[in-house]
């Protein structure tokens, strides 16, 4: 099992939440007051091209500049309370967040920087990424963010995390770091594998989900998500041309089917990996986590298989496996290709499904 032996099994969230709620609520097809959502006509983020005029900022002006575009969020979950964090979309009350910060939330409660306490209903939601958009009503003055390009970020770039770390009273609090690594892949729970990832040492406490990675210029970059236990100051963040992009969709388009769910986590086969392993082939997705009863399941793949096609799309890394997902709904059937015991080429089918509630 020399691919669940490599596995970083041990990620968990950067938010602090007590106990959880096993009924969470689907927002892809219905808001947070159970009635079906419809495409809503906001205004959306848009980034702020730079030109070459601007500096960079010091982390004291930074963060003068940020913190009215970054929220507290609180949330009552039924049986326990949880707290995130949230970056203002727009003008007209969208927050972006993580969707683990919101999921099977009773309430929403949203907290800004003048001191204003809001009530939030669920807006948008999109489980494959982690990312949640809630909404608030009411508020004037809001002050959107202005969002980078993660593309252009550098491996050793300085960077500020943004966050309401463990919830604590006096505003956010405020870490500095370097960009530690970019496209990283991180394995969370079956079928909850992050991908594309800005890896920093920025401090991430519990607390910071949801909140924003900037650059020196005062440009989100980054959605804080998770952190690693083990290890000293590894934390990551959702890239925000992801983000944005997922965000646009759902603010523009309205509900749209959820991803299909084939119940497998797993790490990317790097060249470097595969040749240590003496793996025939140099990329793919290893898997290491199968859901029971999942369509993985039921279709025959096995751990320590590697994915290297579905249909006739290259998998070469989890991303690959994210982005197909995410255009191929519940139902779709699917031809799968997997590397086994490091020799044999074999072709499955599965039928995708809804991923389950938790």
């Amino acid at each position: 099992m020399a691919l669940v032996a490599i596995a970083l099994a041990i990620v968990v969230a950067g938010c602090t939440s007590s106990e959880s709620n096993t009924d969470s609520q689907d927002s892809s097809n219905t808001d947070a007051t159970g009635t079906a959502a419809k495409a809503t006509a906001v205004l959306t983020p848009t980034p702020v091209e730079r030109d070459s005029d601007n500096q960079p900022l010091s982390t004291p002006e930074l963060v003068e500049f940020l913190t009215p575009s970054v929220v507290q969020i609180a949330v009552d979950l039924g049986r326990g309370q949880g707290v995130g964090t949230g970056v203002i979309l727009d003008e007209e009350g969208l927050i972006l967040t993580n969707w683990h910060v919101v999921e099977g939330a009773v309430t929403i409660t949203v907290a800004f920087e003048n001191g204003e306490v809001a009530e939030a209903e669920l807006f948008r939601r999109d489980p494959q990424l982690d990312l949640a958009i809630v909404k608030v009503e009411g508020q004037s003055g809001l002050k959107p963010a202005i969002f980078g390009d993660s593309e252009a970020l550098q491996i050793g770039e300085d960077v500020v995390a943004i966050g309401h770390a463990l919830g604590l009273r006096g505003g956010p609090t405020v870490s500095k770091g370097v960009v530690s690594a970019l496209d990283r892949t991180i394995v969370g729970e079956v079928g909850g594998d992050l991908t594309g990832l800005v890896q920093t040492d920025a401090a991430i406490s519990e607390g910071n989900s949801g909140g924003p990675l900037v650059n020196m210029f005062g440009e989100v970059v980054g959605i804080n998500t998770a952190k690693i236990n083990v290890g000293d100051r590894i934390g990551f963040a959702i890239n925000i041309n992801a983000a944005k992009t997922a965000a646009y969709s759902l603010i523009a388009q309205g509900p749209v089917p959820p991803p299909g769910f084939l119940g497998v986590g797993g790490v990317d086969v790097t060249r470097a990996l595969a040749r240590a392993l003496r793996l025939p082939v140099g990329e793919g997705f290893g898997v290491t986590i199968i859901e029971p009863g999942s369509p993985a399941a039921e279709a025959g793949i096995e751990l320590d298989d590697i994915i290297v096609q579905l249909d006739d799309t290259e998998i070469t890394r989890g991303q690959d496996l994210t982005d197909f997902l995410r255009d191929h709904p519940s139902g779709s059937d699917v031809r799968i290709r997997v590397v086994r015991d490091a020799q044999f080429l074999v072709s499955l089918e599965a039928t995708l499904i809804e991923r389950p509630e938790r």
